[in-house]
């Protein structure tokens, strides 16, 4: 590899051809028979190691090539890891991570680590720089939105931003919207990647002491993905993970932001909703934490008692009826919490006490019943829309208590129904525990539109954006697949909320609002013109495309690589919008089913 140590203008070139063929054929053994690794390496040393060198003509390129190869070939096959690491590609990986050059190749390198450490054979080696690289890594990803805010997002002035992160960015391909959004894109990669590489960590119940700090703890709860990274579990797939361990499981329960994230999550549509569940009854399950948690997660999931699936997840409401109910004669004596109480109640009642009751009923006695109930609804929505509000709550509690818990579609609109008159008393908490229970009740789950767009309402006026955000991207998707018309026409009230918290859950948001003060370099407010043209375009692209159908995983993401020119992104996007309150009691009553 004397080639190396030659100061040719060349070499830039034929790395990024080099990067080409990783990136299109990452199983192709002939350049690892080659010596890549070994030439790799001496590629990141130099770079890492020399800094004239570096600077010099276009070789400020070659270590973000060389580390983006090597995390190219080690991807899929242990084979190519075993050989990378023999060729010493660690010790400058970790050089990177430790920021030598910049938050560019420091993406680059957590990825290439991360695919080292999801192999049994090559995680020790990683593991040999265990807690700096854990520490290294917790900093990056609580860090990283921060640093490519100041360091390139937040700064306006074309001239003031690395002219190679541009290139590398955008490919020299469109200018400063590009670049913001590849920016994004890729911040977000480089923080999701950062807690894959935890995972591999946390997995091995490694370094717990390490990643259970609570400050971190709580980091995690702002980790999502964003809107441009939406197949990727973030700070949640790490959350679960550490619920496993008896350790993880003990720290968690010890925050009480982190327990209301969850829970939140835990009655949301986001695509991880079934990780926030998860977490809840592992924690319900320990004895040891159990009582810690029980008063604060009550009273989101019994909420979710009558859900029947999630993904490939069967009977999930049998699962969390259980959980809840564990030890209830002896709970009763352990709990101080009335209201608790009284909801663990309500579920033995419903769910215990009701069935029996109406096991033996006859189809006949349910037909009679559903009569009754389509009949006492109706006088609920005639009083709904005289304006008694009050009277109609009245009215929909008497038709739940009378329906027969089998008439799950008739159960799912007197709780929507009811819904809607919480939102105009102006109490979002009833709302949003009424909308999730139709959603519980819909088939298929989190299906029913009209719910999706009262509970988006709900968690808008408590301020949860991004759980607004879900439901409303939910809502429109119901929108478009029900309809028959070529030209899907949104709504105009969900299009405004879609503006609305796309703004408020958008990636540099917090770092926005902590380095844009007084610095001209920097933007000064998230309504500028660039910041409003950029979400105008993202507006536009989420109207012409369908929603794509969610899909659950079940395990925590690969590290996925980038397409090389992104042309037709999927937005996880869209909102729904609150009406005005001078016309909502017109067009909310005309919502009653």
């Amino acid at each position: 590899m004397s080639v190396i140590n030659r100061d040719d203008q060349q070499h830039v070139l034929v790395l990024s051809g080099l990067w080409n063929i990783a990136m299109a054929q990452p199983d192709d053994p002939e350049f690892i028979s080659l010596g890549i690794f070994d030439c790799m390496v001496s590629l990141l040393e130099k770079g890492t190691s020399d800094r004239s060198w570096l600077l010099r003509d276009q070789n400020i390129y070659i270590p973000y090539y060389a580390a983006h190869v090597i995390g190219s070939y080690t991807m899929n096959k242990v084979e190519f890891a075993e050989k990378a690491v023999l060729a010493g590609v660690i010790p400058p990986l970790m050089e990177l991570l430790r920021g030598k050059i910049s938050w560019v190749e420091q993406r680059v390198a957590v990825r290439a680590l991360g695919h080292l450490a999801s192999y049994e054979r090559t995680f020790e080696a990683v593991a040999a720089y265990e807690e700096e690289l854990v520490r290294l890594t917790m900093n990056l990803a609580s860090t990283c939105l921060d640093q490519v805010y100041t360091k390139f997002v937040g700064v306006k002035d074309d001239n003031k931003r690395s002219k190679y992160h541009c290139d590398l960015l955008t490919r020299g391909v469109g200018g400063l919207e590009m670049e913001n959004r590849k920016a994004e894109e890729w911040a977000s990669q480089l923080q999701c990647w950062s807690l894959y590489l935890l995972n591999c960590f946390a997995c091995k119940e490694r370094s717990l002491n390490l990643i259970c700090n609570q400050g971190f703890l709580v980091d995690l709860c702002g980790m999502w993905g964003g809107l441009v990274n939406h197949s990727s579990p973030a700070g949640v797939g790490l959350i679960r993970i550490l619920c496993y361990s008896k350790y993880g499981r003990q720290n968690i329960s010890e925050s009480k932001q982190v327990l209301e994230n969850l829970c939140h999550l835990s009655r949301s549509s986001d695509d991880w909703q079934y990780m926030g569940i998860d977490c809840l009854l592992l924690l319900l399950k320990d004895i040891d934490t159990r009582y810690k948690v029980i008063e604060i997660v009550t009273m989101f999931l019994i909420d979710l008692v009558e859900l029947k699936s999630l993904g490939d997840r069967s009977n999930l409401g049998e699962t969390i009826t259980k959980t809840l109910l564990l030890d209830y004669k002896q709970s009763k004596f352990r709990i101080k919490n009335s209201h608790v109480l009284k909801a663990l109640q309500q579920t033995w009642e419903l769910k215990v006490e009701r069935r029996k009751r109406e096991k033996t009923m006859s189809v006949e006695k349910i037909e009679e019943k559903r009569v009754l109930v389509n009949l006492i609804k109706q006088q609920a929505n005639h009083v709904f829309w005289l304006g008694d509000v009050e009277e109609a709550i009245k009215m929909y509690n008497e038709a739940l208590d009378t329906c027969p818990l089998k008439l799950r579609k008739e159960r799912m609109v007197l709780y929507s129904n009811r819904a809607q008159c919480y939102l105009l008393l102006r109490d979002p908490d009833a709302a949003i525990r009424d909308s999730t229970r139709a959603l519980c009740l819909s088939n298929p789950t989190n299906s029913h539109g009209k719910s999706l767009w009262r509970r988006s309402q709900a968690y808008d006026m408590k301020g949860l954006a991004k759980e607004s955000l879900m439901d409303c991207i939910m809502f429109i998707n119901s929108v478009t697949t029900t309809t028959t018309n070529k030209r899907v026409k949104i709504p105009y009230y969900a299009a405004r909320m879609i503006s609305k918290q796309m703004e408020a859950t958008w990636l540099f948001v917090n770092a926005q609002s902590k380095f844009t003060r007084s610095d001209d370099d920097y933007e000064i407010s998230s309504n500028e013109d660039d910041h409003q043209l950029e979400c105008d375009e993202m507006m536009r692209q989420m109207m012409m495309v369908m929603m794509e159908k969610k899909s659950i995983a079940s395990g925590l993401s690969t590290i996925i690589e980038e397409p090389l020119i992104v042309k037709g992104k999927n937005w996880r996007e869209m909102e729904r919008a609150r009406r005005r309150n001078k016309t909502a009691f017109n067009v909310m009553a005309q919502s009653m089913e």
